[in-house]
């Protein structure tokens, strides 16, 4: 089930968060922030910017890095599904500097506090069809409730291609960083190909 705020859509499990988040989120200077879509090179871009960001505290052997024995959802978690789901105004001040945190929210619903702070972002674009149907066959394994039939799969789409999907529309989303990757140097576009 999905619910509409400031353009785009929002999984109503998740909209506590989105909304606590855009309110009560504050940016440090020294955050990075990982943007992405759902299932748009999330866990990927997760797992490579950790590594990047905390390659001198493990050696070069990899035997001991905490991507080993840790999902990259648990090292670097998400702002409005993981910190603020539950919480209105969780306390961050053990998360180590630089904050490692991600989004799948829209540029436009990021807190001001990101946008102004000086804080990076990176984000990670996927072919809209790949993201589409890997979307979909996470879904379908993970339903919250199985027993519902699932739209099938040409209503889905058309849904998809009309924006109703969580945290779509995909190209507002998608031209929403591209813009702002392009009037500030310190956010960076990827695209996955």
């Amino acid at each position: 089930m999905l619910c509409r705020y400031q353009g785009s859509w929002f999984p109503v499990r998740d909209f506590s968060g989105v909304f606590s988040t855009q309110n009560n989120f504050n940016a440090h200077e020294t955050d990075i922030i990982l943007a992405t879509m759902p299932k748009a090179g999330t866990t990927w871009l997760k797992a490579l910017t950790f590594s990047i960001v905390n390659r001198h505290l493990y050696n070069y052997s990899l035997t001991d890095s905490p991507l080993l024995s840790s999902s990259s959802h648990d090292l670097v978690p998400f702002l409005e599904l993981d910190i603020y789901r539950n919480q209105e105004n969780p306390d961050l001040k053990s998360i180590p500097s630089p904050r490692l945190l991600a989004t799948h929210v829209p540029y436009h619903v990021l807190p001001d506090s990101i946008k102004e702070s000086g804080s990076k972002i990176i984000y990670i674009c996927r072919n809209p069809l790949d993201q589409f149907i890997s979307h979909r066959h996470f879904f379908l394994k993970n339903r919250l409730q199985p027993e519902e039939e699932p739209l099938p799969l040409d209503e889905a789409f058309g849904m998809y291609c009309n924006g109703v999907h969580p945290f779509g529309p995909f190209w507002d989303h998608m031209l929403g960083f591209w813009n702002a990757s392009l009037e500030k140097t310190r956010y960076r576009f990827v695209l996955e190909v």
